[in-house]
């Protein structure tokens, strides 16, 4: 089913994504959930043993694989659904998935891998953006774990899963790292603002703490369209030292947001830093092809440090 996923990249040029749709529940009317494409390495059945966290399996994370000699951590996803922060250590045995077969999705992205446990699979789903919803028009409150909604062939409502925040509540010293990181970042006088796009309010945390460090001024915005409304208002162009975007995006994708700012003579100076956990050459390519002045994986602080510094100072 996911066989080299690099060819849909030409989706990005036609502002359209690609998500697998799955269940977690056995229920014939059950929840239809959705993550993107572009995340996913394979879809496997996994028959193999699994090492057991020492002494912690009734957390959100229940183990390790080993896939072609690689040890991946695994989550069940059911059980993430119902995992909150403010009570961490709760058992969460009684809403996992039941299943026989382990049915695993292996994701890669942000420097990470990780396997997540599903109930079964619907089938892949092509939507262009104007077709995805972003989760504050439905309501969703900000410790949501659904960054966006849109259609199945029924018109039943699909939640597509933000899976970066998962990874984070999951992995919370990944923070940690970043944090880190940030010690070494310095500060960048301009009075010039930075523009953040991105749909994932966990990313977007990560940037917003990498900027702030840096003492420069940002908005932030939940997908490409708000992005672009705000540079096309009346006075704001002046005031924009960057703009730094993610690719998969509701409404409007990273990809369009380049190709719009790139080919208006209003705003082809400003720089725009493709900011993405979906690494792949094609997707740099791509970048570069439609001008982008940099690509750094999702969030690399001194990467963002040395190209801001060098489009607002020198």
């Amino acid at each position: 089913m996911i066989n080299d996923i690099d060819k849909t990249t030409s989706l990005h040029l036609n502002n359209e994504v690609q998500f697998l749709c799955f269940t977690l529940d056995k229920q014939s009317d059950s929840q239809l959930y959705a993550m993107n494409v572009f995340k996913i390495r394979e879809i496997i059945y996994y028959t193999g043993d699994f090492t057991e966290t020492a002494g912690e399996n009734d957390g959100v994370m229940v183990g390790f694989l080993t896939v072609r000699g690689e040890s991946i951590p695994l989550i069940d996803m059911r059980r993430w659904l119902y995992y909150s922060s403010s009570d961490p250590k709760r058992d969460l045995r009684a809403y996992s998935i039941d299943s026989q077969k382990s049915l695993v999705v292996i994701c890669n992205f942000s420097n990470y891998t990780v396997g997540i446990k599903i109930l079964g699979v619907k089938r892949i789903i092509q939507k262009n953006w104007s077709e995805v919803s972003v989760g504050s028009e439905y309501g969703f409150d900000g410790a949501s774990k659904v960054t966006a909604t849109t259609k199945y062939d029924d018109g039943s409502v699909i939640q597509i899963l933000d899976v970066e925040r998962m990874v984070a509540d999951v992995f919370p010293m990944f923070d940690n790292v970043l944090n880190l990181n940030l010690q070494s970042l310095e500060a960048i006088h301009s009075d010039k603002v930075i523009l953040l796009a991105e749909d994932s309010k966990s990313a977007a945390k990560s940037l917003q703490k990498i900027i702030e460090k840096l003492d420069l001024k940002y908005f932030t915005f939940p997908n490409g369209k708000m992005l672009l409304d705000y540079v096309f208002s009346e006075s704001s162009i002046d005031h924009i030292g960057a703009i730094i975007t993610d690719l998969e995006m509701p409404v409007v994708s990273g990809f369009e947001v380049l190709k719009t700012i790139k080919e208006n003579p209003q705003t082809n100076n400003i720089p725009v830093i493709v900011n993405s956990s979906m690494s792949s050459d094609s997707n740099k390519q791509m970048a570069h092809t439609l001008h982008a002045d940099g690509f750094i994986t999702k969030s690399n602080a001194d990467e963002i440090e040395e190209l801001l510094r060098n489009f607002l100072i020198n």
